[in-house]
């Protein structure tokens, strides 16, 4: 192998920084926008049995689930629209948009047969009471795999004005939609979930409005195996990562006492908002990257990224180890404090190299370095048995769930870390 050599960096633009900086910090208000809102919603908790609040948090974990297949399609769409640029390549992002549209819509179909025919043992597994909570799931899961075709073309063409205001609509559309339902109707987890299909409702109308000249516009042929060779990888290495992000509460929920399991989800609810709330540095960072790389351009943009992720998610974690118990018991009842409040440091700081690994996964896949998709996918499964058999032993406690956790988030980090920055054979995947 011919020996590395490094080349000086390029001196960082100005007017490059300027923009990254008001771009991200825009859609970093929206984000905690909608975030506030749908943080607000925790607050109607007070209003349910804690039972119920856990048989929430683990429908929102399977609408995560659910929604894996609809992560590739967002980076797809931001990668094409962002390296878009002759009138052809516009015509073939229309058709691609198109078909995929129906394409989403049949594996929703898929979908909900299988909760059709399998309804009862998921009721009885989940220890759900009211099977009007899973059939809303079922159904916010269609608008959640709608919307990352339209939210990703707006990012790939950089519209982060409407992308932002589009997550800020999702979010006051849940929240105004979940108070009517639960304080005038009295609902529960499905009144909840009734009002998260208001706000997903809300975003996919902002957002199909903001791109309709794609999606209206002429179309080429769909090239569908060039389309599933990029796709697939992504939402493979994507999914992997939400994987990380939410699977936890279903566990639980299948092994815990369920009047036990709210308490959990709320320290979780809390603890995976430092993820959500450093997403949009990435969301910034990969159209740009995917257009620098299209244009063999060097660009900065991946360093500014990571720092202001570390910076932010760890004082996010200490504060939320800080004032746990007076937060909790803001939110929730009273009850949640004693229990939850010990379990916020773990759980908090657990977050913090999951969200640091989600710049850098951003970045490969951006680049189209998908060698590290594997590596993703064997920590995934490896991840969910051993999340098995933990929930499951005799000697089951939140405390070794969340532990288990933090080190396969150290571990997901460490691999993503390796291939962001070893040598250039492990990037490539190829001698040089």
């Amino acid at each position: 192998m011919v020996a590395a050599h490094s080349e000086p960096a390029p001196a960082p633009s100005a007017a490059s920084q300027s923009t990254f900086f008001r771009q991200s910090g825009w859609m970093m208000i929206a984000t905690v926008t909608s975030g506030a809102f749908m943080f607000f919603v925790h607050f109607f908790s007070k209003k349910i049995p804690e039972a119920e609040y856990g048989i929430l948090g683990t429908l929102l974990a399977i609408l995560n689930c659910m929604a894996i297949p609809g992560l590739g399609l967002q980076m797809v769409f931001a990668q094409q629209a962002a390296s878009t640029i002759t009138d052809e390549q516009h015509r073939q992002l229309t058709g691609t948009t198109r078909a995929v549209w129906l394409g989403t819509t049949l594996l929703w179909l898929l979908m909900a047969g299988a909760v059709v025919i399998w309804h009862q043992d998921l009721l009885v597994r989940l220890q759900i009471a009211n099977p009007a909570a899973l059939w809303m799931t079922v159904l916010v899961a269609l608008g959640l795999l709608w919307m990352p075709i339209f939210n990703g073309l707006m990012q790939g063409r950089q519209n982060f004005l409407w992308l932002g205001w589009a997550a800020i609509v999702h979010g006051a559309g849940r929240l105004a939609g979940v108070a009517v339902i639960v304080l005038l109707f009295g609902g529960w987890a499905a009144g909840i979930l009734t009002g998260a299909l208001v706000g997903v409702g809300a975003i996919i109308c902002v957002a199909m409005w903001h791109t309709r000249e794609v999606w209206l516009g002429p179309a080429a042929a769909f090239e569908w195996r060039g389309w599933l060779a990029r796709v697939v990888p992504l939402t493979l290495g994507f999914g992997a990562c939400q994987f990380f992000f939410s699977a936890d509460p279903i566990f639980v929920q299948s092994h815990f006492d369920k009047e036990q399991t709210g308490f959990y989800v709320a320290v979780g609810t809390l603890s995976r908002a430092l993820v959500m709330f450093t997403a949009p540095l990435a969301a910034v960072m990969f159209p740009k990257i995917v257009r620098s790389a299209a244009q063999k351009e060097k660009s900065d943009v991946l360093g500014m990224t990571v720092l202001a992720t570390v910076v932010l998610v760890g004082l996010g974690a200490l504060g939320l180890s800080v004032i746990a118990p007076w937060l909790i018991r803001l939110v929730f009842k009273s009850s949640f404090v004693e229990i939850a409040a010990p379990l916020m440091p773990w759980f908090a700081w657990s977050m913090v190299p999951l969200a640091v690994a989600n710049v850098l996964v951003n970045n490969l896949l951006a680049r189209s370095n998908f060698r590290v998709v594997p590596w993703l996918v064997v920590l995934a499964v490896a991840y969910g048995v051993t999340l098995h058999f933990v929930a499951a032993a005799e000697n089951r406690s939140f405390e070794r769930v969340i532990r288990t956790i933090g080190a396969f988030n150290l571990l997901v980090l460490a691999v993503a870390a390796m291939f962001t920055w070893a040598p250039k054979f492990f990037r490539a995947g190829k001698r040089e």
